[in-house]
C-alpha cells in the first residue's frame, strides 16, 4: 500500500511538472539546472509594502483585518499610526497594554512588542505610485515580502496564500466577501479580488520597464487564520485537513480539558507548521535533509498557489506572472519537496529564479553552507548573509579586527565548492525586514546580528549614524557593486534611513513629500541625539551612481574575478573583474594612513576612473595608484 501510494505521488508530480512544461510556449536558452541570466545582472529592490507608501488611505486597516496577528488583543481605541509619526514615540493606544499579555503569556514590556500592533497602511497603489522612482535609480529586480492575505504587518501569517492582501487594494470590504465565496480547496472556485488584480497591475508596470519580480513565500507554515488550520481548530481529527500540519494531539471531545496540542515554527504560536514526512528537531541548529510534504493535497495546494502566480491567465505564456520566488526558512524544508518544486516551477516558467533563505546554522556564531542547495535541482542561490558578514567584519572591523589575507579567504571559501552560476546569482544583501539597516549596522561594531536593538543591548545606538559609519558604507557598497554577484538595496536604505533590528528596520520610507517628526524619544527613556528625519539626496545619487556604473558594464556581472593585491601590512586589497575585452580594477584602502600600491593591467591601453577622482599613473607595467585613509578606486580599460 506504501509503496502504491509513493508511486501514484510520484507519478502525480511528475505529471504536473512535464504538464506545466508542456503548457509553456516561452522561448528560453536557461538549463533546468543554471539561474536565469537575468539574475546574474540583477539590481535587487526590496520592498516591504505595508511600509512602503500609503497610496490610498481609503484600504487602511482596521481592527478586525489584524485579528489574529501578534500579540492576540487590539486595544479599543486602535488606529493606523501616521507615517511621519516620531518612531520610538508611544501611539495612544499603548495606554491600554498595561495589563495585557501576549499570545505566550508574555507582558508587554518591550517597544518591540508593542510595536507589532503598529499599521501604517502601506499598498499596492503606493507601489504604482513610486515604479518611476525606482526606474530612476536604476533598479532592475523587485524583491517582495510577503503580500499573501495575512493579519499580520509582515504577512507571513497567510490566512490565504492565493490571495494578495485585502488591505493591499482598493477594495478590502469587497475582497473578504469574495474570497468567503469561495472553496479554497477547489482552484476552480478562486477568484480574483481588487487586490490580486491591482498586483496583475503592478507585474505588468513592472514588466513594461524591463523590471523583475519575485514573490515571498513561506511553505513551511501558515497563520493560524489560515483556512485550512481553522477547519482543523472547527473539526479537529475529524477535520479534511488534519494532516496537513504538525498537530501532537487533538481534542478530546468527551473531555473538559482542551488537550489540542501542536507545532509552530520555533515555537511561535501564530505560525502552525505545515507537516512532512520526516519530522525534524532543529533545537541544536538547523541541518539540510531530505523529506516531503507530508499531505498530498497540501502540496497540490502549494503547486496551485505557484502555478497562479507564474501564469496568471493559465494560457503557457508565463510573461504575465512573477519570475520566481524567494522562499523562507528554507532549510526547514525538506529536499525532496523542493526537487519537485523546482521541477514544477521550471515546467511553468524555464526563467524562474527561484531564490533560498538560507541563514544560521546556529545562532549567533555559525551560517549554514547552502552548497547541498546549490546543485541544480533546487535553489539557484541564497540570500547570500555570508558575503555580508565577512565584508563588514573586515570593512567595519565588527566585532573585531581581521587582516586582509583572512577576509579574501573568507570569500574564496564561501565561492569554493560553488558552481559558478550559482556563485553570480547570489543576492549580495546588506540588510533586509530581518537585520538592522545598512547603517545602523555599521554604525554598531556588535556581533553581527548579536543583540542589534535596545530592546536587547540598551547601549546599541539608534541615532543617525556619523559621517564616519557613511564612509565605511561607501567601501562596502564599492565592494558589493564591483563583485561576484547581485547587489541588493532593501527598501529605504538608499534614502539614508537609519534603524535597528525588527521592528526598527520596517520604519515607514521617508518620502520627500512628508514632513516627518524628528527622532527624539528613546525606547528605554535614556537621552539620545535628536534627528531631523528626511531624505538623503547625496546618498541616493551615489547609489544611482554604483547602479548606474555596475549595470554599464557587463563585465561586473559576468567577468572572472582575480586578485591583483593582498596586503596585509598596508591594509590594501585589490581584485580584477575582466574577460576578453575589458577589465575594471578595484581598490581598497581600508587603513588610516595615506597609500601608494601598484597594481598590473591584463591590457595596454590606457585606464579610467569610473566611481571616484582618483591620482594615478600608467606605465606599460600597470597602474600606480594613491589612496587616502579609509578609500577606494576603480578603475576600466578603456
Amino acid at each position: 500500500m506504501r509503496t502504491y501510494f509513493f508511486l501514484f505521488s510520484l507519478f502525480s508530480i511528475t505529471f504536473l511538472a512535464c504538464s506545466g512544461s508542456n503548457q509553456s510556449n516561452m522561448q528560453s536558452t536557461t538549463a533546468f539546472d543554471e539561474p536565469p541570466e537575468w539574475s546574474k545582472e540583477a539590481i535587487w529592490y526590496q520592498i516591504f509594502v505595508e511600509r512602503f507608501r500609503n497610496g490610498d488611505p481609503t484600504n487602511d486597516p482596521t481592527p478586525t483585518d489584524i485579528k489574529g496577528s501578534y500579540p492576540g488583543t487590539v486595544p479599543e481605541n486602535w488606529q493606523t499610526t501616521a507615517w511621519t509619526h516620531d518612531w520610538y514615540a508611544p501611539d495612544p493606544y499603548w495606554d491600554e497594554l498595561g495589563d495585557v499579555t501576549d499570545f505566550f503569556g508574555n507582558e508587554l514590556t518591550y517597544f518591540g512588542q508593542k510595536a507589532q500592533l503598529r499599521r501604517y497602511g502601506g499598498d499596492l497603489q503606493g507601489v504604482l505610485d513610486k515604479i518611476d522612482y525606482l526606474d530612476s535609480l536604476g533598479v532592475t529586480a523587485i524583491y517582495f515580502n510577503p503580500l499573501n492575505d495575512a493579519p499580520s504587518l509582515h504577512k507571513f501569517d497567510a490566512r490565504y496564500w492565493h490571495h494578495i492582501d485585502r488591505n493591499f487594494g482598493p477594495d478590502p470590504v469587497g475582497d473578504k466577501t469574495m474570497i468567503e465565496s469561495e472553496n479554497p480547496a477547489d482552484p476552480d472556485t478562486w477568484v480574483w479580488t481588487r487586490a490580486d488584480k491591482m498586483f496583475l497591475k503592478v507585474i505588468e508596470e513592472l514588466h513594461k520597464r524591463d523590471m523583475k519580480l519575485i514573490l515571498d513565500y513561506s511553505w513551511n507554515h501558515t497563520g493560524i487564520e489560515f483556512w485550512a488550520w481553522k477547519d482543523i481548530l472547527q473539526n479537529q481529527a475529524e477535520s479534511e485537513y488534519a494532516d496537513w500540519y504538525f498537530v501532537d494531539e487533538f481534542d478530546d471531545p468527551n473531555t473538559e480539558e482542551n488537550e489540542f496540542a501542536y507545532r509552530g515554527w520555533v515555537g511561535v504560536y501564530t505560525l502552525p507548521e505545515i507537516r512532512e514526512t520526516y519530522r525534524v528537531d532543529h533545537s541544536d541548529g538547523i541541518h539540510i535533509f531530505d523529506a516531503d510534504i507530508y499531505a498530498e493535497q497540501a502540496k497540490q495546494h502549494i503547486f496551485d498557489v505557484t502555478r497562479r502566480w507564474l501564469d496568471p491567465n493559465g494560457d503557457g505564456d508565463p510573461s504575465d506572472g512573477i519570475d520566481g520566488f524567494r522562499l523562507d526558512v528554507a532549510a526547514e524544508v525538506g529536499l525532496t519537496f523542493w526537487r519537485d518544486y523546482r521541477k514544477f516551477v521550471r515546467g511553468i516558467n524555464p526563467d524562474a529564479y527561484l531564490l533560498g533563505e538560507l541563514w544560521w546554522q546556529q545562532y549567533p556564531d555559525d551560517l549554514l553552507n547552502p552548497e547541498q542547495m546549490l546543485r541544480g535541482d533546487v535553489f539557484d542561490a541564497p540570500m547570500n548573509y555570508r558575503w555580508y558578514r565577512a565584508t563588514r567584519h573586515f570593512f567595519n572591523q565588527s566585532p573585531d579586527k581581521i587582516s586582509v589575507s583572512e577576509y579574501v579567504d573568507s570569500l574564496k571559501s564561501f565561492q569554493s565548492n560553488i558552481r559558478k552560476g550559482n556563485n553570480y546569482a547570489m543576492m549580495n544583501m546588506t540588510a533586509s525586514h530581518d537585520t538592522p539597516r545598512f547603517g545602523t549596522s555599521i554604525y554598531n561594531k556588535n556581533k553581527y546580528m548579536y543583540q542589534p536593538k535596545p530592546d536587547d543591548n540598551p547601549e546599541y545606538k539608534i541615532d543617525k549614524p556619523d559621517a564616519k559609519t557613511y564612509q565605511t558604507m561607501k567601501l562596502i557598497l564599492t565592494q558589493q557593486y564591483t563583485y561576484i554577484g547581485a547587489p541588493q538595496i532593501w527598501n529605504g536604505d538608499e534614502m539614508g534611513m537609519w534603524g535597528a533590528n525588527d521592528p526598527s528596520t520596517r520604519k515607514p520610507l521617508i518620502w520627500k513629500d512628508y514632513d516627518f517628526e524628528s527622532e527624539t524619544t528613546h525606547p528605554l527613556g535614556f537621552d539620545r541625539p535628536h534627528n531631523e528625519v528626511r531624505f538623503n539626496d547625496d546618498w541616493f545619487n551615489f547609489m544611482r551612481d554604483l547602479i548606474h556604473m555596475r549595470k554599464s558594464n557587463p563585465v561586473l556581472a559576468h567577468g572572472d574575478l582575480e586578485y591583483l593585491l593582498i596586503d596585509d601590512n598596508n591594509e590594501a586589497l585589490a581584485y580584477s573583474r575582466y574577460d576578453d575585452e575589458h577589465e575594471i580594477i578595484t581598490v581598497f584602502n581600508a587603513s588610516n594612513q595615506s597609500i601608494v600600491v601598484e597594481i598590473p593591467t591584463k591590457f595596454s591601453s590606457m585606464y579610467e576612473t569610473l566611481l571616484y577622482s582618483t591620482t594615478f599613473e600608467q606605465s606599460n607595467d600597470g597602474l600606480s595608484i594613491e589612496l587616502a585613509p579609509r578609500s577606494a578606486a576603480v578603475l576600466s580599460s578603456k
